[in-house]
């Protein structure tokens, strides 16, 4: 594993990461599984799932079963339904109903290995806010990426760690784990709220929500360790994921998350250069009355 402090923009997070030492000897673990018609590969994997604080299976409108074969193979896991489409108000959703001390997202379609959780969760309890799955680190690796994707991956993590100063290796893989008093930090869109009327995608919403916490972890400037990760292949169905289209949502993104971590750090700067000017200008009235 490996670890890299960034420099951080805000000391708002220091507030929420407080955490006592049973939190951090003895964990309660979320795993929070976004669905969509994956009955069969659900079937699988929950019960190789380690025994946790709670399952969360958020279903995206599944026609398949899915909630079903969830309940058969898990009969604990708790379900819950998304309001609008895509992955990231399905995370968002699950995010929301989490009551553990860390949080695990997990693929439902078997390309997750459940056997690595306890290295994601040993890395926050190590000290980690965020430990961020990596298939590009020693240790790691896939059986289930393509060169186009490959390629597209490294030009994306490029941008990002130029963006952001940042030395990720990996940066479109979803398997990631941080602690739950770190969610106020990601600021996601509310995800019960409507789907817009126009029938687009909240941002957020979509593919693009893996790159919105990477890069919103990244500005607060949290502790990040990168967790080595073997990528499997799915092991039925076909996937969700559209190389282009979802590549350059991912593109948007970061060109969208850079700004607004400058807008924040530019306000920030303000705020700081206003309070300094509040305390400097009494004692400028001071000394001239001395003077006098």
């Amino acid at each position: 594993m490996s670890t890299f402090p960034i420099t951080r923009l805000s000391t708002a997070s220091d507030e929420v990461l407080s955490r006592t030492e049973a939190e951090v000897a003895s964990p309660r673990i979320s795993i929070v599984v976004p669905a969509l018609n994956e009955a069969l590969n659900l079937s699988v994997v929950l019960p190789q799932l380690p025994e946790v604080h709670e399952v969360i299976l958020v279903d995206g409108g599944s026609v398949d079963g899915s909630v079903a074969a969830a309940r058969r193979a898990l009969p604990s896991v708790i379900t819950v339904q998304q309001t609008r489409k895509g992955k990231g108000n399905a995370l968002a959703a699950g995010f929301a109903r989490v009551t553990g001390d860390i949080v695990v997202m997990f693929d439902a379609d078997g390309s997750a290995d459940p056997a690595e959780i306890e290295r994601f969760v040993q890395a926050l309890t190590d000290g980690a806010d965020f430990a961020k799955g990596s298939r590009f680190t020693e240790g790691g690796g896939s059986a289930d990426i393509t060169p186009i994707r490959h390629l597209g991956n490294l030009f994306l993590n490029t941008v990002f760690n130029v963006g952001f100063k940042t030395s990720y290796s990996d940066l479109c893989y979803g398997y990631n784990a941080f602690w739950a008093d770190m969610l106020p930090l990601l600021d996601l869109p509310d995800h019960a709220g409507p789907a817009p009327a126009n029938g687009k995608m909240l941002w957020g919403d979509g593919f693009e929500i893996e790159t919105v916490i990477n890069c919103r972890f990244a500005a607060a400037g949290v502790q990040i360790t990168e967790v080595p990760s073997v990528e499997k292949l799915r092991m039925f169905g076909e996937s969700n994921l559209h190389a282009v289209s979802d590549g350059l949502r991912v593109l948007k993104t970061l060109l969208t998350e850079r700004r607004r971590a400058w807008t924040i750090r530019r306000m920030e700067r303000k705020l700081r250069l206003d309070s300094v000017g509040h305390l400097v200008a009494p004692v400028a009235v001071e000394g001239a009355s001395l003077a006098a």
